[in-house]
């Protein structure tokens, strides 16, 4: 836990956990029932959890704000919530199983009263589920704010950020056990994997499957970018080696694809992530509607007629997005007339100074294409909230859609255009490598360099701050402190952009392999320095995040195959283009498609058939998983059976005894 612990009203100590932070007008009535409800029993509907308010910082100003407040738990209270939210953790016979507070001596590593049990995120997590959890009763709108409506369910925590009241809510770092990942994870240059496991502990399974996706992403890369090293270097318009190189290409994106399936599914089910079920989803805390009851929860809860949000997504948001590809096209044309213009002042005059002008357009377009997607993320962010998805997963995959078809065509249009309609094979081989280095270029400085000087210019001032009113030995600010301090951080908004930045490498490395093959090589030498800059900014840069408790990738892996199915399109078309090939058919155009066509469909179907005999879980574990289900089930029969075959419905105070509960498999409580 964090090194201070502090000590709540109740004379209770606790280690601060997570940090809320109040507007600083906040009224008092509003602030005194949030913290009360906080600490409310949970038979009264509180969240039973330690809270007390940050003191004043040294040399405090008037700006600091003043109602920020530390969250914490009693470890009994951590335990309790790990068993409400179906934490999976290694028992001493080696399984995997559903966490019980009854039978908690039976599971692997609990010593004591088990306070080093739960990892840090975990207990995290916990505190941010119980808080999410906690819910209005009869109020009808928060003390103070009559505008802030309120009913029996709402979610609290939810309309107090709607409203602006609650400004943020993040975990805090724990420094000592910072120090040790970062020494491990990117202070010292080595060749090995990265530490997953101490990722997955400090920040959570959707950080580490991230991070384990790179990396198993770049190793996967090798092969490539050895075999394209020696095709690189031989002569550019020999296309005969090229088919063998595509071919290559193609069953490597479908085998790898598919190998992280099996490589995610073993490192979920350890991590106790692959066989916990999904919980049940809440409404977003930005959804808004007229009040109504859930048919499935019985809870008071906002409806918003779903036709609405479909007139809202095809009427507004699809015209929108067609005229931003439409504007995308345009930049487009300009890029190919700067292009000819370059081309032009270098044919009357080939020096030294004119061939790098040829590059200029290349860059310039570069950097109009990043800030562009930047623009549009916006955008697309804007319409998304606007057509009210009522769900986190839907407004998710809403996002990532739009996203995902306007970064793809802004990216790689003028490719497909350079490849299939001008058919210049060196101005695409020249565009490619100009958008892929100038692109990873300008990542790594606005994703770690940029924020890390600005966080940087706000530690100075901190840590000035503190020595005008006293004098330390160490150079570690106290809690106080470093509280305001990862206030004032950057706030890490998830994987998105990673898994985007690899999808756009992916694309780069699979869509135009047969004529550019050095691509694997760049993308090798990118991924190698985005792990260390990855890993500094979220040790450095940002407040560390909420836990994730992922078991994949998600619909990234579905972005991922569709653009391996699009790369055997484009290839087999850039095969057939060539030379070569057309020198076997100088009479027929239509059977030059015909087979080009035949082919790609040839490697189509080889690439499912590798999709299906690859499978995605790993046999142990599926036996593992079967044999869970089947004690499950085993103790579901024997309880009845004890009960006179008749349907047990125990009292909801009653549970399992530890021996009870080592017997059958789990500790939950049976309900028919």
């Amino acid at each position: 836990m964090l090194q201070e612990s502090s000590v709540d009203s109740s004379g209770s100590r606790f280690a601060p956990l997570v940090v809320l932070e109040l507007a600083s007008d906040t009224k008092e009535e509003a602030i005194t029932w949030l913290l009360s409800r906080i600490r409310d029993r949970q038979q009264n509907g509180g969240a039973e959890l330690l809270v007390e308010q940050l003191g004043p910082g040294i040399g405090v100003k008037e700006k600091e704000n003043p109602n920020m407040f530390l969250v914490g738990a009693s470890m009994q209270r951590l335990l309790c919530g790990a068993e409400d939210l179906g934490l999976f953790k290694e028992c001493t016979d080696g399984s995997m199983r559903a966490f019980t507070f009854a039978s908690k001596h039976n599971f692997k590593d609990f010593k004591g009263d088990g306070d080093s049990f739960l990892s840090m995120a975990e207990c995290q997590y916990v505190i941010k589920h119980e808080l999410d959890t906690l819910r209005a009763k009869e109020e009808t709108n928060v003390p103070g704010y009559s505008h802030a409506k309120l009913y029996p369910g709402k979610s609290i925590i939810r309309r107090l950020l709607s409203k602006g009241i609650l400004i943020q809510m993040f975990p805090l770092h724990e420094k000592e056990e910072l120090k040790r990942l970062s020494f491990s994870w990117y202070k010292k240059v080595k060749l090995s994997l990265q530490p997953l496991d101490d990722i997955r502990h400090y920040y959570g399974e959707g950080q580490a499957l991230y991070f384990g996706f790179l990396e198993y992403f770049t190793f996967a890369l090798v092969p490539m970018a050895l075999i394209g090293v020696p095709y690189y270097l031989f002569d550019w318009e020999d296309y005969d080696k090229y088919v063998v190189f595509a071919v290559f290409n193609l069953v490597w994106c479908t085998v790898i694809l598919e190998l992280w399936k099996r490589r995610s599914a073993s490192l979920a089910y350890y991590w106790g992530t692959l066989c916990r079920k999904k919980a049940f989803e809440e409404p977003r805390p930005g959804f808004h509607g007229v009040l109504g009851h859930n048919p499935v929860t019985g809870r008071a809860e906002p409806i918003y007629p779903t036709s609405k949000r479909h007139l809202r997504v095809y009427l507004v948001s699809l015209p929108f997005v067609l005229l931003c590809l439409y504007l995308s096209l345009y930049v487009m044309m300009i890029y190919f007339l700067m292009e000819g213009w370059a081309l032009s002042i270098y044919d009357e005059n080939p020096t030294f100074w004119t061939h790098i002008l040829l590059f200029i357009p290349s860059i310039i377009y570069a950097v109009v294409i990043e800030a562009m997607n930047l623009i549009y993320r916006y955008a697309a962010e804007f319409l998304t909230e606007w057509e009210n998805h009522r769900l986190e997963s839907s407004y998710q995959n809403h996002l990532v859609l739009k996203v995902l078809v306007f970064n793809f065509f802004s990216c790689f249009a003028s490719l497909f255009y350079i490849a299939f309609v001008m058919q210049d094979m060196e101005l695409l081989r020249q565009s490619l490598a100009t958008l892929l280095i100038t692109s990873q270029i300008l990542n790594q400085f606005m994703e770690a360099f940029l924020p890390y000087w600005l966080q940087r210019r706000r530690n100075k001032k901190m840590i000035r701050k503190v020595q005008k009113r006293r004098m330390y030995e160490e150079k570690e600010l106290p809690l106080v402190e470093q509280v305001r301090l990862e206030a004032d951080m950057s706030t890490y908004l998830g994987t998105f952009d990673d898994y985007l930045e690899l999808f756009l490498l992916f694309g780069y490395v699979s869509l135009f392999s047969c004529v550019f093959p050095l691509a694997a090589v760049l993308v090798v030498l990118n991924n190698i320095t985005e792990v260390y800059s990855d890993a500094f900014k979220m040790c450095r840069v940002f407040k560390r995040p909420f836990a994730d408790p992922a078991a994949n990738i998600g619909v990234w892996q579905l972005a991922f195959e569709a653009m391996s199915v699009i790369a055997v399109v484009t290839n087999c078309a850039l095969i057939g283009m060539s030379p070569q090939v057309r020198s076997y058919f100088p009479e027929s155009e239509t059977q030059l498609i015909l087979c080009t066509v035949a082919a790609e469909h040839v490697l189509l179907g080889f690439k499912f058939i590798l999709t299906f005999l690859i499978q995605d879980v790993p046999k142990h574990i599926q036996d593992k998983l079967a044999r869970l289900e089947f004690e499950s089930l085993e103790a579901l029969k024997k309880k009845r059976q004890l009960h006179g075959g008749k349907c047990w419905k125990p009292h909801s105070s009653v549970r399992l005894s530890s021996e009870e509960d080592s017997h059958f498999g789990f500790g939950s409580v049976f309900k028919c």
